[in-house]
């Protein structure tokens, strides 16, 4: 399999000449299987550029795009996907939903005249949807898991499994302890209770989902003083990161979503401490730090 980022920013696209080496876009992955099928995980306004990329390869699409919940930062590049406009191609997005918010609604909304000129139902290509909880599904010749995380709204994690290799990507998660549990007021109830209930560190949802990946690419938004300010708003800072991946036994860690106010300068010491970290600890595991552009094979 073959990864590529195509944005690696959360919460707002920063561009600019201070976020040029890592990238300003937000959230949207490329994951090319094995035996060529496409999966695209979130559509931040990375995806504008992937599909630029598309098209040039001249092939018609067929992809699906999963969506691990729909705050803007994940879903706003959707709109300029251009390969969503052309007749033949095939996209089958998949997400979460709510009782009172469908998937297909969701998707829809921003498209809402109100917001941009052209209507989902005006798109070209045919375009499919996935309604997911957890639980998992056969995406081509590939098993995709699913699996709520803690943040605010449903939102969902993914593991990706094909040939006996496997990716997990966790872009937006927040730590989760009991004795913290009432700072997460924006969160999903059932969510919630399922931390709650998990036997032992509630974090152990997200361990267990991501045992002996390949890969894992998790949330990595703050530094550990920025969390310190932000807890609840449902991201993890960079050791919560190396300590996941650790417990999990992955072979490689991709830190990602990294907050707005991180330029390249703070990022390059980010990875600087992680590797610090890693020596104290005595992590084995391969760290990357996401960069627009960058790809590799597992």
């Amino acid at each position: 399999m073959q990864v590529k980022f195509w944005g690696v920013r959360g919460s707002i696209a920063t561009p600019g000449h201070a976020t040029k080496r890592y990238g300003g876009n937000t959230a949207c992955t490329e994951l090319t299987l094995d035996d060529g099928n496409l999966i695209i995980l979130d559509a931040g306004t990375g995806i504008r550029s992937l599909g630029e990329d598309l098209i040039k390869r001249g092939k018609s699409i067929s992809a699906y795009i999963l969506i691990t919940h729909p705050h803007w930062d994940h879903i706003q590049g959707f709109p300029f996907f251009r390969p969503a406009f052309i007749q033949g191609n095939v996209l089958r997005i998949a997400g979460p939903e709510a009782k009172d918010l469908k998937l297909r609604e969701w998707v829809a909304g921003q498209m809402d005249k109100v917001y941009f000129p052209v209507k989902l139902s005006e798109l070209e290509a045919t375009i499919d949807f996935v309604p997911l909880s957890e639980n998992s599904f056969r995406a081509f010749d590939a098993t995709v898991e699913s699996i709520f995380v803690n943040h605010p709204g449903y939102t969902l994690g993914y593991r990706i499994s094909q040939g006996g290799k496997a990716i997990v990507y966790i872009s937006d998660n927040e730590p989760f302890s009991r004795e913290s549990r009432h700072l997460f007021t924006n969160g999903v109830g059932e969510t919630i209770k399922l931390y709650e209930n998990q036997i032992g560190d509630p974090n152990n949802r997200i361990v267990n989902f991501a045992k002996g990946a390949d890969v894992l690419i998790h949330d990595s938004t703050y530094t550990p003083e920025l969390y310190k300010a932000h807890i609840g708003w449902g991201h993890s800072d960079y050791l919560f990161a190396l300590k996941v991946a650790a417990s999990a036994g992955v072979r490689k860690l991709c830190l990602f979503h990294y907050d707005p106010s991180l330029d390249d300068e703070k990022l390059d010491e980010i990875v600087d401490g992680c590797k610090n970290e890693m020596r104290k600890m005595g992590y084995s595991f391969e760290l990357c730090a996401a960069k627009e552009g960058y790809k590799f094979k597992f």
